[in-house]
């Protein structure tokens, strides 16, 4: 997308579509001279449409030779917070892809650079779609050109470019069939991302396996696609002024292993790599971005598959750390592949580790579908993380990690069990990982909730959503 910034009046910006965001104070301000173009009835018309400027308002009209612009598209922003700027630009966003236009102008009056990348961020996040196998007459391209009108800040909007097109790409490696995104696939994508400045090194089953990755040899050998690793590397000219590891779940398909999901649960499992495609999208970002920062994207990518040689329950797999894990749902399977990815983080030398994943649904319950679940025992960290995703305008909650919870992985055979039992569900699934922490702080997030949507919410389509790909970014380079 061509996104540049001109100080045009409004009335003579050529465009298929001109999104104009106003707030209930600036309403009548903003759109005074467009109202007198229409003979000084929209801010009537307005009225009798009971517009006020609230955020997620709007309203559309078509603008019959009266202006530069084809239509018009008026957009609520509240008080012109956050969330107000998000949702006007992602609902331009909307409006634009739903109509099939090729340009946008869009005015959202003075912009700082904070609230220049979040509009941008929102733009592509509103226009995005993930259409291609629908019949080529079902799909409209998203617009070509953005025109930015008034006082916008030109570094915040490359920002919201570099993190928009990383979300954009989680969005699709979720939103991606199980047959088209599978381990060795996911290692293509992150190969493809390598630069001169990002380096990409994926294992295959063979070395996973001399490793002693019992994790994710374990879940994986159940399926004819076997695992790969994924360690990606993000070095900044100069020395670094951090170390930071992500780690995300590569469960390509999730059926459950013997521990079968019904029908109905299996059919988005495809979006059980999440963690993943977060990790992968926001090291797309950070390269562009270019902070002082070494990151290295560490992901763990498998089938979790029924087979006659798919691991069982009463399995005890010998993990990366050499801990002994007793298998009591095969179902519980991504934190025994992040285990081992997190276990190989700890060797990097890295000041801190943050893990994702589609973990539970114990999450779900208790935060539901719009809420990222935080633990961690590190108060700076989770700070660090609450306030970027205060800034990225994602919700995150940090829920408790008490060692009295332990109790319920105690296991008979092995050092640990996979599973908890049905109390406090996410709370033991991070205390399992916590295990195989060594050295660096550490904090898990467990993305079940928004990481897919069944039905449109706010200006994202039902789908991968890319969640944490913007608080990622910001996390790094704060």
């Amino acid at each position: 997308m061509n996104i540049t910034i001109a100080n045009s009046s409004i009335l003579d910006v050529e465009a298929d579509l001109l999104a104009i965001a106003v707030t209930p104070d600036t309403l009548s301000e903003t759109l005074g001279a467009i109202s007198e173009a229409f003979g000084g009835t929209l801010l009537d018309t307005l009225e009798n449409d009971e517009f006020t400027g609230k955020a997620g308002s709007s309203a559309s009209y078509a603008t019959f030779g009266k202006i530069a612009a084809k239509r018009l598209i008026v957009l609520g922003m509240g008080d012109a917070d956050t969330s107000g700027i998000q949702q006007a630009a992602g609902q331009a966003g909307h409006a634009a892809r739903s109509r099939g236009v090729s340009s946008v102008a869009l005015a959202m009056g003075t912009l700082d650079s904070t609230q220049s990348q979040l509009a941008i961020e929102a733009f592509y996040a509103g226009t995005y779609r993930f259409d291609k196998y629908k019949a080529e007459d079902k799909r409209k391209a998203p617009a070509s050109q953005l025109t930015l009108i008034g006082d916008v800040n030109a570094e915040g909007v490359k920002r919201g470019q570099a993190v928009g097109g990383g979300q954009d790409l989680a969005r699709d490696l979720v939103n991606e069939p199980a047959a088209a995104i599978y381990p060795e696939s996911l290692a293509d994508v992150a190969l493809s991302l390598a630069s001169d400045t990002m380096t990409v090194d994926v294992w295959d089953e063979n070395k996973i396996l001399a490793a002693g990755m019992g994790g994710i040899m374990g879940v994986g050998q159940g399926s004819d696609r076997k695992p790969r690793f994924i360690h990606m590397i993000y070095k900044p000219a100069g020395t670094p002024r951090k170390k930071i590891a992500l780690v995300g779940k590569g469960v390509t398909f999730d059926a459950g292993g013997y521990s079968l999901k019904p029908s109905g649960s299996m059919l988005t499992m495809r979006c059980d790599m999440a963690g993943s495609a977060a990790v992968i999208g926001a090291m797309k970002s950070i390269r562009d971005l270019a902070p002082d920062v070494e990151v290295h994207g560490i992901v763990g990518a498998v089938e979790n598959l029924v087979s006659g040689n798919a691991y069982k329950l009463g399995d005890i797999l010998t993990m990366y750390s050499g801990k002994t894990v007793e298998i009591h749902n095969t179902d519980a399977e991504g934190r025994l592949v992040l285990a081992d990815c997190i276990t190989y983080a700890s060797k990097l030398d890295v000041d801190c580790i943050v893990d994702l994943a589609t973990l539970t649904g114990a999450a779900v319950v208790a935060l539901g579908d719009h809420y990222v679940a935080l633990f961690s025992k590190d108060d700076d960290l989770s700070s660090s993380l609450l306030n970027s995703s205060v800034d990225a305008g994602e919700n995150v909650w940090q829920l408790p990690l008490p060692d009295h919870y332990k109790d319920q992985l105690k296991a008979e055979w092995g050092t640990i069990k996979n599973v908890g039992g049905r109390s406090a569900g996410c709370i033991t699934a991070a205390l399992f990982l916590s295990e195989f922490v060594d050295g660096p702080k550490w904090a898990h997030m467990d993305i079940a909730g928004p990481a897919f949507l069944d039905k449109k919410f706010r200006h994202f389509v039902p789908g991968g959503t890319g969640v944490m790909v913007p608080t990622l970014t910001r996390f790094v380079e704060s």
